[in-house]
């Protein structure tokens, strides 16, 4: 926990804003932290825009480039006790307010676009949190695209199967440390988006 409390300090000093709890409490700065790998820590040095990139789902994996440096993490939007079922949608929307707060007018959004779910609740969740993030990319003018899975999959190991022990490998050897599949696609997104985005 002081390791998290002392990087949310570094980011915070950095970039001279403060940063909500649930957005940087798995972040990764690497200009602030002295990771060697130069590849993470600038994504496209010169490049002032802010890029997201999300991997959809209750359990929803993100990452971010703000001007170069590469932030991303997890989040939870899974059904609490006792909470509608559209609450973790209303919290989704929240997150993504608080997230442009935190960073200022977002550039770019990139989403992983899945086309074939395993059931019925993983298809209806999905549908549900793209709903609102194309509804909240439109009301904020922000432009939205989605990228096939195993456009993201054959980017990030060479393989449009790949499976999810080798999404994370490959998202460590871009020098991340994603805690799962979910922080690992939307690091080959990031990735991705700034070898193939075609958008501003």
């Amino acid at each position: 926990m002081n390791e998290i409390n002392d990087l949310e300090g570094r980011v915070a000093d950095e970039a001279r804003l403060p940063i909500p709890p649930y957005v940087c409490v798995r972040a990764h700065v690497y200009g602030q932290i002295g990771n060697r790998a130069s590849s993470a820590t600038q994504l496209a040095a010169d490049d002032p825009r802010v890029v997201l990139t999300l991997d959809l789902g209750s359990t929803l994996g993100w990452a971010l480039s703000i001007s170069g440096q590469a932030m991303s993490g997890t989040e939870s939007f899974k059904l609490r006790r006792f909470e509608g079922g559209g609450m973790r949608y209303l919290r989704f929307v929240r997150w993504l307010d608080d997230l442009m707060r935190f960073t200022g007018p977002i550039s770019t959004v990139y989403f992983e676009e899945v086309r074939r779910h395993k059931g019925v609740d993983a298809a209806h969740a999905y549908g549900g949190f793209m709903a609102q993030l194309t509804a909240w990319c439109e009301r904020h003018a922000v432009p939205y695209q989605g990228v096939p899975v195993g456009t993201i999959k054959k980017f990030a190991t060479g393989k449009g199967n790949a499976n999810k022990e080798a999404m994370i490998d490959a998202a460590k050897r871009w020098g991340h440390t994603p805690t799962d599949d979910n922080e690992a696609d939307a690091l080959a997104l990031l990735h991705w988006s700034m070898a193939h985005g075609v958008m501003a």
